[in-house]
């Protein structure tokens, strides 16, 4: 960014009332427009990836309280987004989504990732009721096909799976980074509305974290395979969705219907 700065003359006169010409307000309006342009904040391929990443993070801690996986006093409250976000204060819990996290910040910025799932789980009959999907368009064309990958430490699995290569709209230029998030907050405001539609959980339930990507990505060895834990015969909604000029990210949460 550069500031264009101009030297005073040192030469003195009578002050006289001079009205600018249009020359002159045109350069005016330029330089107005150009300083404006110059505080919009726009994202890298790598700042958006890790934008993405980071909203993955809320997105699971969001979907954990909002549906009641774990007591709402296991939660503390942060600014974000402009909102007050709850995130889990079980240090079991952090533990784990600090441990996908750290791969899956690897695996944006390195363009690996196509999908993201948090799949809820009845802890008793082992019955899968809940599935939010994300799935990550890249501007950037994938590099190979794959095969599903995933791991499991003691208490989840997560995914791989080959990135999809379907074009989808991105933004047109590159958005200032204000209006990205007020999108992404409009879709964590979605996810606390579904509890209006979402069938009440009940009894216990556990998370699963499956994470798609490139077959060709370094996967850590406690990582293996698992299937795409789908609900049967259940009912899907599309959420909303945010993109920048390098990702976009779409929602859509299944689940089973009530007996």
């Amino acid at each position: 960014m550069e500031t264009d700065i101009r030297k005073a003359s040192s030469k003195t006169s009578v002050p006289k009332e001079k009205r600018p010409t249009d020359k002159e307000k045109s350069k005016d309006k330029s330089k107005s427009k150009g300083k404006d342009e110059s505080k919009v904040h726009k994202l890298s391929l790598k700042g958006s990836s890790r934008l993405v990443a980071e909203f993955f993070q809320y997105s699971i801690h969001t979907i954990l309280f909002q549906r009641g996986v774990y007591p709402a006093e296991d939660f503390t409250a942060v600014k974000k987004y402009g909102l007050n976000m709850l995130v889990s204060a079980d240090d079991q819990v952090k533990a784990y989504i600090k441990k996908i996290m750290s791969q899956l910040d690897k695996w944006m910025v390195g363009g690996k990732i196509s999908k993201l799932v948090i799949v809820i789980t009845d802890k008793d009959t082992g019955e899968h009721v809940e599935r939010w999907q994300f799935d990550v368009q890249i501007s950037a064309p994938t590099k190979s096909k794959s095969k599903p990958s995933t791991t499991d430490p003691s208490h989840e699995q997560d995914q791989q799976e080959n990135s999809s290569s379907a074009n989808t709209p991105f933004a047109d230029k590159e958005k200032p980074e204000s209006e990205i998030q007020a999108e992404i907050a409009a879709i964590f405001r979605q996810i606390t509305a579904s509890v209006t539609f979402l069938p009440q959980l009940s009894g216990d339930c556990t998370f699963n974290v499956l994470v798609y990507a490139d077959a060709d990505s370094d996967v850590p060895v406690e990582w293996g395979d698992s299937d795409a834990k789908e609900i049967e015969n259940g009912e899907r909604v599309q959420l909303r969705g945010f993109s920048t000029a390098n990702h976009r990210v779409d929602t859509i949460v299944s689940y089973r219907l009530g007996e």
